[in-house]
């Protein structure tokens, strides 16, 4: 097994366990040929400046959650019902299951909790005798704009702050790596 001398001379404190010279000097899995070590170390920064992204995504969510006293689906319930209402459609239990993928007992279940907790109300469907529509409250609805709305705001923000061509980059690069999750 051959060491790249680099990460040897860097102080331990600064190794990233992000570089493949720390996790993959003998290049097995991670190929850097034609790569200098300024290249490495940019990809390095970028693949960090990834991990506290999204760390700090994973908080705000927690953060979130914690505030509303809800799970990861409930929010995604919440939010798909509040995108819809600011569009005027009317929204049924089946449309929250086919958005979420789950089945019509879970969100049955689902709309119980939300509705036990005075997130939605449920109410006859303006058109549809047979089925019920379904609204958030207007607290829930000011919560999520202060949690949820004012984090996307913030990510809407610096992703406006591009240019057009960096956004361009930006969009080619997640869209690898959300391919790259697939196989």
């Amino acid at each position: 097994m051959s060491v790249d001398p680099e990460p040897v001379a860097r102080d331990q404190a600064e190794l990233s366990m992000l570089d493949p010279r720390v996790m993959d000097p003998d290049q097995e899995i991670v190929r850097r040929a034609g790569m200098d070590d300024a290249d490495v170390d940019q990809v390095v920064r970028v693949l960090e400046a990834l991990r506290r992204w999204r760390e700090t995504e994973r908080r705000m969510s927690e953060a979130s959650r914690r505030y509303m006293k809800l799970g990861e689906t409930d929010m995604r319930a919440l939010r798909f019902i509040i995108a819809m209402q600011n569009h005027g459609r009317v929204v049924t239990p089946g449309a929250i299951a086919e958005h979420l993928g789950i089945t019509t007992a879970s969100t049955t279940k689902l709309i119980d909790r939300l509705a036990a907790g005075d997130h939605v109300r449920r109410f006859p469907h303006p058109s549809d005798r047979r089925s019920l529509a379904i609204e958030v409250t207007e607290e829930t609805r000011r919560a999520a704009r202060e949690t949820v709305g004012r984090s996307h705001a913030r990510r809407f923000d610096a992703a406006a702050r591009l240019t057009s061509k960096e956004r361009e980059v930006v969009t080619r690069f997640l869209d690898d790596l959300a391919g790259s999750g697939s196989g």
